[in-house]
């Protein structure tokens, strides 16, 4: 059968099994979308912003595990991807985006909305496309999603001109396979680098487990827990590697780092072995290099050679994929107590306790996680963009699940939390999904509630209002002798009146009793829901190491002796 290039770019979504397409349609694509108009399979779903549907992507492939697919028209619409295609890239989510360019006559000639977008994703995407012959779309797109989701995921692009889609007509032909020279994501992981982690892990008597993302990347939780209970290994978990390990579960100590959990900071740092498994040493973990963990060895297992030594150098590297590596590894590994560790840590734990909420007498942002966590049964799918709201919810909520916290940890992209909460609704229709932010954030993707009024998703927004960009006010109060300079906002909408703008249901609580009520109240309520909750607008997140400093300079509650649970 013949096709045109757009229609051929339908089948072979199909072929790849993709079922749902976040976009927003203009000229150079409307091709594309003339004929997926006629493949009912693949459901599209109009975002408001180009950006929502990278960021949309992105929460679908993080709650599904699966390619989360976009699409955009040229010029601006692209353009208004990069944000999401940089969450994508430098948190290793697998996207494949579809953009319209200008016809190929017209390329170069500074023609309206022609933009170079190959030119300007390359540092922020896996690798990209411009697809000039309606032959190499096929397997341009059978290329992209191989190499998006395989070795270290992340985002690819492809860009056709508006010729390529809608002009000649040719057979469709599905290559068989991709043919890639130069490309060759890691294998099975060497038998000696194995063997040299083993021996480390036997010889250690304070080791610690660092779990990153690359667990829940690989599906790697059941072989971190076998591996932790084989040796009694305590279990810390990075912001992006949190659910590969129930927060219920005796050897889980974690988050550590900037607004970690001060115990688990401490046990690194008086570690004599760190297992880095699918973690990339980030600052926001590490503080100052040179003083972390100073006495351990480090063993680091990833898929990605380029991050072996690049903050931290590894005393036995272990390239593969992490559920390989760690299968290869655990017969290796001698069952073991270590005792006296554990009731060090378990000390830590007594004298440290980062977790506890003082009282007081207005309503705390930890007290809504808290109650979040109680109310949904640490079930839920919780969704953040990047500032306080997202260190509350990586500290305070209850973790049972894998891939039930999706954030933006890498780029830290304000707004993200609203449409990639609408993405992991759509990939997971079966969870509770709450999307939490910050009223900053909220404000920068709130016209995608519409996008959730029309399809029917069902989201709970919860926005932790404080009427400030908290984090930086934090750091202002911290390190900038309280000089709250364009942190304050003083022009906050009402925003139960914007819910209600959007035909949802939108709810105020300015008390702690009403906190529970108010969350059930929206869990009962069919369709999205947007729950104002008024915060202590002076509030910070702790503990806190300061940027550049280590766990020596940490910073703990002041009135952690106060505290109601």
């Amino acid at each position: 059968m013949e096709m045109t290039g757009a229609e051929i770019i339908c089948e072979s979504l199909l072929r790849e099994g993709v079922d749902t397409i976040f976009g927003l349609p203009g000229g150079a694509v409307l091709p594309f979308y003339g004929a997926l108009s006629g493949y009912p399979k693949l459901r599209h779903i109009l975002v408001r912003h180009e950006q929502a549907a990278a960021m949309a992507a992105d929460g679908y492939a993080r709650a599904t595990g699966k390619v989360g697919v976009c699409s955009a028209t040229s010029g601006p619409g692209a353009t208004n991807l990069v944000t999401g295609l940089m969450a994508a890239q430098m948190d290793s989510v697998p996207i494949v985006c579809i953009t319209g360019q200008v016809p190929r006559a017209a390329i170069g000639r500074d023609a309206f909305q022609e933009t170079d977008i190959t030119g300007i994703t390359l540092p922020v995407t896996k690798h990209n496309y411009l697809v000039m012959d309606v032959r190499d779309i096929a397997p341009a797109i059978k290329e992209a999603f191989y190499i998006a989701r395989t070795g270290r995921p992340g985002p690819v692009l492809i860009d056709v001109p508006k010729d390529v889609l809608a002009g000649e007509k040719i057979e469709f032909e599905w290559p068989a396979e991709v043919d890639l020279p130069g490309y060759n994501p890691p294998g099975e992981p060497d038998a000696r680098q194995v063997r040299v982690a083993a021996h480390l892990i036997n010889q250690a008597e304070r080791p610690v487990i660092l779990a990153g993302h690359g667990v829940l990347i690989s599906r790697a939780w059941d072989e971190l827990r076998e591996l932790a209970e084989k040796a009694q290994i305590p279990v810390i978990t990075t912001l992006l590697g949190i659910g590969a390990m129930s927060t219920e579960h005796v050897l889980n100590m974690g988050m550590p780092g900037m607004h970690g959990m001060a115990y688990a900071s401490l046990a690194i740092d008086r570690s004599d072995l760190v297992i880095a498994l699918g973690a990339r040493f980030d600052d926001r973990v590490t503080g100052r290099l040179s003083d972390f963990a100073p006495g351990a060895k480090i063993i680091h297992v990833d898929v990605d050679a380029t991050e072996f030594n690049k903050n931290i150098v590894a005393d036995a590297p272990v390239l593969g994929d992490l559920k390989d590596s760690l299968r290869a590894l655990i017969p290796m590994v001698q069952p073991n107590v270590h005792l006296d560790w554990i009731k060090e840590t378990d000390t830590l734990r007594a004298e440290h306790p980062s977790l506890f909420i003082r009282k007081s007498d207005v309503l705390l942002p930890q007290q809504v996680m808290k109650q979040i966590s109680d109310e949904t049964n640490g079930e839920a799918i919780i969704v953040t963009g990047v500032g306080q709201h997202q260190m509350w919810a990586a500290q305070h909520y209850g973790y049972k699940e894998p891939n039930s916290l999706i954030t933006s940890g890498g780029s830290g992209a304000m707004g993200f939390e609203v449409p990639a909460a609408l993405g992991a609704k759509v990939g997971r229709p079966e969870k509770t999904v709450w999307s939490i932010a910050g009223d900053g954030g909220f404000q920068m993707t709130l016209c995608d509630l519409a996008t959730a009024v029309e399809n029917k998703i069902d989201v709970k927004y919860a926005i932790l209002n404080n009427g400030s960009l908290g984090m930086v006010r934090q750091w202002q109060d911290f390190f900038y002798d309280k000089d709250f300079f364009a942190t304050i906002y003083s022009g906050n909408p009402d925003f139960v009146k914007l819910a209600e703008a959007y035909g949802i249901r939108g709810i105020r609580v300015t008390k702690q009793e009403d906190v529970a009520g108010a969350i059930q109240e929206a869990m009962e309520t069919p369709g999205p829901v947007v729950v104002d909750f008024v915060v202590k607008e002076d509030e910070f997140v702790y503990p806190m190491i300061p940027a550049g400093e280590s766990v020596h300079e940490m910073l703990e509650e002041p009135e952690a002796e106060s505290i109601i649970s």
